[in-house]
């Protein structure tokens, strides 16, 4: 049995996922410590995207095991949505309601999920529209926001569920240039803050600022993992120095 306080927060074991004939995971093996930030990084197509929506159970595996906090989530487990509620997941695309207002995008989930009453989930919400800079926009709707403000809406969303790990899946590939700054620095902050976090993203100065630890997967497998000086400067296979130059060179 895992102890649910071992330092390790996520453990993935021998992990395959298959979408009919597609594998898009073959045997990922991957432990997340307590606060640490692992961002993952690889070319479109190799399987990042999807072990994170395992992780959150968003997809079930083909095979294999992930444990959160000690806990196996699993079609079997009783108490497989009290453990999701403990993981907050922010997407490409903001995925807010459109004829709710800011705030109320905030409130909903902590009032059906977390059950708190109506003044609590306010506060919160309002505490954390102002951790991720837009305090002002609680009134508005998403439609009046920018991408990245409608991100940070996303972010103080899962932030408000008070979860123990956030999952981040490429939150700023739909932003324009100019916004995609305001994200990462309130990642940035999330981080030093001592948020366990997971981030798939091609923002590899965030990866450098922030990560304890960087994964290079291609083809459904972890190439290579290390510091972000190990490797982004002294890649080991020759895969992670193609992707690099490719990516680093633009």
């Amino acid at each position: 049995m895992a102890i649910a306080a071992s330092k390790n927060i996520i453990e993935i074991r021998n992990l395959h996922k298959y979408f009919g004939d597609v594998q898009a995971l073959r045997g990922v093996n991957l432990t997340v410590e307590r606060g640490k930030v692992v961002v993952i990084v690889g070319p479109s197509g190799s399987g990042k995207s999807t072990l994170l929506r395992c992780i959150n159970h968003l997809e079930v595996e083909t095979e294999g095991e992930v444990w959160v906090d000690g806990k196996r989530l699993s079609e079997k487990n009783k108490d497989i949505n009290s453990i999701r509620a403990e993981i907050g997941m922010v997407f490409q695309l903001f995925n807010l309601f459109p004829h709710l207002s800011v705030l109320d995008n905030i409130v909903l989930a902590q009032r059906v999920v977390r059950g708190r009453k109506k003044d609590e989930a306010v506060q919160i919400a309002h505490e954390q529209l102002k951790r991720v800079g837009i305090s002002e926009k609680a009134d508005n709707f998403p439609g009046q926001l920018s991408g990245g403000q409608q991100q940070r809406v996303a972010i103080a969303r899962a932030l408000a569920m008070n979860p123990k790990i956030m999952l981040f899946d490429e939150p700023t590939s739909a932003l324009d240039p100019e916004m995609i700054k305001e994200v990462l620095d309130v990642m940035l902050a999330l981080a030093k803050d001592g948020m366990t976090m997971v981030c798939v993203t091609h923002e590899m100065g965030f990866a450098r600022a922030a990560a304890d630890e960087v994964i290079f997967m291609d083809h459904g497998l972890i190439v290579e993992k290390g510091s972000p000086d190990a490797v982004f400067n002294h890649p080991q296979e020759e895969r992670t120095k193609l992707f690099l130059s490719q990516i680093l060179s633009h």
